[in-house]
């Protein structure tokens, strides 16, 4: 499924001719490989020694263009960075108020959910609705054990 992800979100890039350097090739595999929602720095640790000439400023620009055609998303938590996530396949976040870690949740329904709430949000505010990202928040499970709230 991964290799399939990679050559769809490739084909898109290249049909809007975006120079595919083996750097940005790098990183978006990555991406797609990797569920961490990882920072920046999380991925420029992980690549600094397999890629010749990567750089913070590389992987900054690269995911810029990567989020500028819909194939990376940019979450900002409750930390103060920014993680990112590919989002090949819809999905929603849950993201615990306590430890800060971010899940993927899947459903069949989330393209109805997603729209439904651009409705509401066109209707009642008028905006013209360019993109929604849903993010639920709580306490994962290993935070509540540690907060004694389950047992």
């Amino acid at each position: 499924m991964a290799e399939n992800e990679y050559e769809l979100a490739i084909a898109r890039l290249r049909e809007n001719h975006v120079r595919l350097t083996p750097q940005r090739k790098t990183i978006l595999r990555y991406l797609i490989s990797h569920h961490t929602h990882p920072t920046v720095e999380m991925i420029y640790d992980d690549l600094k020694n397999e890629v010749d000439n990567i750089s913070l400023a590389t992987i900054y620009n690269t995911l810029k263009v990567l989020v500028d055609y819909k194939l990376v998303i940019e979450l900002k938590t409750g930390d103060g960075s920014a993680h990112y996530d590919y989002f090949g396949r819809p999905h929603f976040h849950v993201v615990c108020d306590n430890c800060g870690k971010i899940t993927d949740v899947f459903s069949d329904d989330f393209t109805d959910l997603n729209r439904h709430l651009q409705d509401i949000a066109r209707e009642n505010s008028g905006y013209l609705i360019t993109q929604s990202d849903i993010e639920v928040h709580g306490i994962c499970p290993d935070g509540q054990y540690k907060l004694g709230l389950k047992y």
